[in-house]
């Protein structure tokens, strides 16, 4: 299983976006994603940026829903990433998980 580790040493961690949010957790795994949860003026955002592949962010008006999604959407692209990471697999295959993904977290 893969595993999370905190981004650039937690060095972004309170930093503040080019959006103006704050930057509250920066996650990174080897298999080639990264999630972070940020918090502007009237929102928070959770980003996953799987390399290659895709950009998605969402946005929640409370804290505690943001959290718990980015939670859920960590453990879930562990899925999408054993498909991207599998030898042979074919282009559709992927883009069929990573469409799966983004339908379970819209």
């Amino acid at each position: 299983m893969s595993s999370w580790s905190i981004y650039n040493k937690g060095k972004t961690i309170g930093t503040t976006t080019a959006e103006g949010g704050l930057i509250l957790s920066d996650e990174f795994n080897d298999d080639g994603a990264r999630i972070t949860l940020k918090r502007g003026n009237s929102y928070v955002s959770v980003s996953l940026h799987i390399k290659g592949w895709m950009d998605h962010s969402r946005f929640f008006s409370t804290d505690s829903d943001a959290q718990r999604e980015y939670r859920a959407m960590r453990s879930a692209v562990i899925t999408v990433l054993t498909v991207i990471n599998t030898e042979g697999v074919s282009e559709i295959k992927i883009w069929e998980a990573i469409s799966d993904f983004v339908r379970r977290f819209p």
